[in-house]
């Protein structure tokens, strides 16, 4: 039977959830896929079957991607994935306030709600906003799993 090298054409499933078992992306069927309860954003995490990726190709985490060197097709293994080398640690000082007046009038904020920034050089910056009150709005810049260890269990599922 072949096993998997570096440099080859895999296809993967996975379920990556946090440490209290929530999961929070999985390319495998579950309850909420196809229902009211799913969202209907593309990173929502309900992928659709396996994921293809070259190996050392840095298309996935690299721990993953190392981790499935040897594995032969219906292999499965769990990696836990430091939050640091996952979606980096939790950083404070990208936690800011802006101003009311600086958000545009058609823009009503609310707490959880994701906005678009542009920078004075055109660079983009995804942020959260995480507070609102009459004269300010406070947005985090972190990646939303930012400070979280992600355990991930994932399948060989072919070499391609």
């Amino acid at each position: 039977m072949a096993l998997a090298k570096k440099g080859d054409k895999v296809t993967i499933d996975f379920t990556g959830t946090l440490e209290d078992g929530t999961v929070f992306d999985t390319t495998l069927e579950h309850d909420d896929c196809g229902t009211d309860d799913c969202c209907d954003d593309e990173e929502c995490g309900c992928e659709s079957g396996p994921m293809e990726l070259v190996i050392g190709g840095g298309e996935f985490f690299e721990q993953i991607e190392e981790a499935l060197v040897g594995m032969a097709p219906g292999d499965k293994k769990t990696l836990t994935i430091p939050a640091v080398d996952a979606f980096g640690d939790y950083d404070e000082e990208k936690v800011f306030s802006v101003a009311r007046e600086q958000v545009p009038e058609d823009i009503e904020p609310h707490v959880g709600q994701e906005l678009e920034l542009t920078g004075e050089d055109d660079e983009t910056m995804v942020v959260t906003v995480v507070a609102v009150n009459d004269q300010f709005i406070t947005l985090d810049a972190n990646h939303p799993l930012a400070g979280e260890d992600v355990t991930y269990e994932f399948q060989l599922v072919g070499i391609l």
